[in-house]
C-alpha cells in the first residue's frame, strides 16, 4: 500500500467482529434481531410518553429524548455492519467513516448529558418537591436538552476537523465493526496532529465521562441525604423507587463503557475491544426500554393503553 492522503482517496476496511465465513450468518441474524428490538422498544417508549397525557412530565420528556438518541446511536453503526456482512465486503468510504465517527461522538455524548439531566430532575423532585414544578419548567427542560445538543455538536465537530488533518494509507484496515475515533488515530500515519487528536480524546473523557458522572453522583448523594432525613419507610421507598430505572440505566451505560475502556487498556487485542464495544453500542440501547417499562408502572400503563388503542383501531 502506498501512502496517500485519505482526503483524496477512497476507503477504509472494517474488519468486523469475525472473519470466519461460517460465523457471518449468525452475526447477521443476531445483530438484525437486536437492532429491530432496539428500534421497536425505543419507538414504543417515544409513542407512549408523547401520546399519554399522564406522562407529560419532565422525567418522561427526558426519557423520550433518550430513546430518540438511542435509536440514532444504534442506527449509526449497526445498519452499515449488516450491509457489509450481507454483501460480504468490508469497505467504508472516507466520508462515511468520518460521518460515523461524528455521529457516534454526538449520540454517545447526548446519552451522557441526558442521563445527567435526568439525575438532576430526580434530585429536584426528591429534595425540593414543593418547588419541582417551578424549577423544572417546560422552558428549562427544553433549554437543558438544547444546550446539551449545542455543546456536543460543537465538540464532535472539533474532533472531526482535527481528524481530517490526519493522513492514512489507502485501504487502511480498522480492526473494529465501525469507525471508532481511537482506532482511526491508531492507524493514522504519525504526525503532529496525531498527538493533538490524542490530547483531545483525553479532554473528551473529562467532558463526556468525568463531568457527567460527577453530576450524577452529586445528585444521588443529595437524594440519599434527603432520604435519610425522612422518618417514614414508605416515603423513602416511594421516593427512591422513582430513581430505580434511572440508576439501572446509568449503571449499565457507564458499566459497559468502563468495561470497554478496561478491555482496551488491559489487552493489545483490538478484536476483544470491538466485542466489548458491542455492549454499549448495541446491547445498552436495546435494554433501556425494557428497564424503564418493566420497572415503571406509569410507562407500563401507558404502553398498555397505547397497544389497546392500536388493537381497537385495527
Amino acid at each position: 500500500m502506498g501512502g496517500e492522503n485519505h482526503t483524496r482517496a477512497s476507503h477504509f476496511l472494517l474488519l468486523g467482529l469475525s472473519e470466519d465465513p461460517e460465523v457471518q450468518p449468525i452475526l447477521f441474524a443476531l445483530f438484525l434481531s437486536m437492532y429491530l428490538v432496539t428500534m421497536l422498544g425505543n419507538l414504543l417508549i417515544i409513542l407512549a410518553t408523547t401520546s399519554d397525557s399522564h406522562l407529560h412530565t419532565p422525567m418522561y420528556f427526558f426519557l423520550s429524548n433518550l430513546s430518540f438518541v438511542d435509536i440514532c446511536f444504534t442506527s449509526n453503526t449497526v445498519p452499515k455492519m449488516l450491509v457489509n456482512i450481507q454483501a460480504q465486503h468490508k469497505d467504508i468510504s472516507y466520508k462515511e467513516c468520518l460521518a460515523q465517527v461524528y455521529f457516534f461522538l454526538l449520540f454517545v455524548g447526548m446519552d451522557d448529558f441526558l442521563l445527567t439531566v435526568m439525575a438532576y430532575d430526580r434530585f429536584v423532585a426528591i429534595c425540593h418537591p414543593l418547588k419541582y414544578t417551578v424549577i423544572m419548567s417546560p422552558r428549562l427542560c427544553v433549554l437543558l436538552v438544547l444546550v446539551s445538543w449545542i455543546i456536543i455538536f460543537c465538540f464532535s465537530l472539533l474532533h472531526i476537523l482535527l481528524l481530517m488533518q490526519l493522513t492514512f494509507y489507502t485501504g487502511t484496515e480498522i480492526p473494529h465493526f465501525f469507525c471508532e475515533l481511537a482506532q482511526l488515530i491508531k492507524v493514522a500515519t504519525f504526525d503532529t496532529f496525531v498527538n493533538v487528536n490524542t490530547i483531545l480524546i483525553y479532554v473528551s473523557i473529562i467532558l463526556l465521562f468525568v463531568c457527567p458522572i460527577t453530576g450524577i453522583l452529586f445528585s444521588y448523594s443529595q437524594i440519599l441525604s434527603s432520604l435519610m432525613r425522612m422518618s417514614s419507610s414508605a416515603s423513602k421507598y416511594k421516593a427512591f423507587s422513582t430513581c430505580g430505572s434511572h440508576l439501572c440505566v446509568v449503571s449499565l451505560f457507564y458499566g459497559t463503557g468502563i468495561g470497554v475502556y478496561l478491555s482496551s487498556a488491559g489487552t493489545h487485542s483490538s478484536h476483544q475491544s470491538s466485542i466489548a464495544s458491542v455492549m454499549y453500542t448495541v446491547v445498552t440501547p436495546m435494554l433501556n426500554p425494557f428497564i424503564y417499562s418493566l420497572r415503571n408502572k406509569d410507562v407500563k400503563g401507558a404502553l398498555g393503553r397505547l397497544l389497546s388503542k392500536a388493537a381497537s383501531c385495527s
